[in-house]
């Protein structure tokens, strides 16, 4: 069930993350950064109720969170310049 939960959140946050990229808004930005937080939280969770290999999960959480991040961080760039050219 947990890993269910997980695999969804992550899902919804690569979804969010690229509604961000490709329009910014301000409301799905904080959506993106809640849904990367919710998964990194559960997959901290996984990883320490499932003692799954540490090393696979955090490369893979690495990764993700940098994908992540960066859709993120370059939708908020846009929204910013969108802003100032108002």
């Amino acid at each position: 069930m947990m890993l269910t939960l997980h695999i969804a959140i992550a899902l919804l946050s690569l979804v969010l993350t690229a509604r961000v990229w490709s329009s910014p808004s301000s409301k799905a930005l904080r959506l993106s950064y809640s849904y990367i937080a919710g998964t990194l939280a559960s997959g901290t969770l996984l990883v320490v109720s499932a003692g799954s290999h540490i090393v696979y999960a955090c490369v893979m959480g690495l990764l993700f969170t940098a994908f992540s991040l960066y859709g993120a961080l370059a939708g908020s760039r846009k929204l910013a310049l969108e802003s100032a050219e108002r």
